[in-house]
């Protein structure tokens, strides 16, 4: 396995469940009548125990409800996320932390909790449901050394949701050129949505193109049923939408599903 991967979860084909967090503050959706940011603590609880007793490697937190999403993280919301994770973040398994679509707030939060990882689109230009989208990398990597944040490592996904790449190089391409000027840490390939999975021949194409430089991801759309096909090509997986309850990414995690999954990805290793 990579390095990386062996160095921070220990096994092969890691899989890195997503801990969802309900609407925070200030968020269109967040009902301050309904408990608050204790209830957004409770649920979540419930979700993360449910990951950890099924088996999974590792938990990335998000502000997946935050719809519609910002690119530029507000002060309630980080500090929400924050107090919240540091509460919840598991203690026998490495973490990580995302932030829909703010590098920065994700790795400071990263950095303050404990993360060993964050999860963002930090290359490229897009258009996209949040309008003109163009993250800065220059500016992530020198925040990253600022704040003695070297150890968070940055998982970079080159086919983001919700939006199309600008320019015409391929999903490879991009992967390549983000590993070269950018020096992510991995790679990661999405679908066109959360809870969609990408083609198979794109993650293939991204890891015969990258060639073992740095791990490659499925990033979304990953369940129990074909697992084992994208496996084959990549090295872990991170999921979300399919283990909760009849699959839906806004509902509570289904802890059957959970096993069944973790089955199928123990099933794939010894494959």
């Amino acid at each position: 396995m990579p390095d990386l991967l062996a160095d921070l979860f220990g096994t092969p084909k890691p899989a890195i469940a997503m801990a969802h967090f309900g609407p925070l503050p200030g968020a269109p959706l967040f009902d301050a009548r309904d408990g608050g940011v204790d209830a957004l603590l409770d649920a979540l609880r419930r979700d993360v125990d449910a990951l950890l007793d099924g088996g999974v490697d590792s938990i990335l937190f998000c502000n997946e409800a935050g719809r519609p999403y910002a690119l530029h993280a507000d002060f309630s919301s980080v500090a929400t996320m924050t107090r919240i994770i540091a509460e919840l973040r598991p203690r026998d398994r490495p973490f990580g932390v995302d932030f829909l679509w703010d590098p920065e707030a994700a790795l400071c939060m990263a950095a303050a909790t404990g993360a060993s990882f964050m999860r963002e689109v930090v290359t490229g230009v897009y258009e996209s449901d949040m309008g003109l989208w163009q993250p800065n990398a220059a500016a992530l990597y020198r925040l990253r050394r600022s704040i003695g944040a070297d150890r968070v490592k940055i998982f970079a996904n080159v086919t983001p949701e919700f939006a199309s790449p600008l320019g015409n190089r391929t999903a490879a391409q991009r992967a390549r050129s983000a590993i070269v000027s950018t020096m992510v840490d991995a790679v990661l390939v999405a679908g066109p949505r959360a809870g969609a999975a990408p083609e198979l021949a794109d993650v293939r194409a991204v890891a015969d193109e990258v060639g073992g430089a740095v791990p490659v991801l499925l990033n979304t759309g990953a369940r129990a049923e074909t697992i084992g096909e994208f496996l084959v090509h990549a090295d872990g997986v991170i999921v979300g939408s399919s283990l909760k309850v009849d699959g839906y990414t806004w509902n509570p995690v289904d802890p059957p599903r959970v096993r069944a999954f973790m089955d199928a990805v123990r099933a794939a290793r010894r494959g």
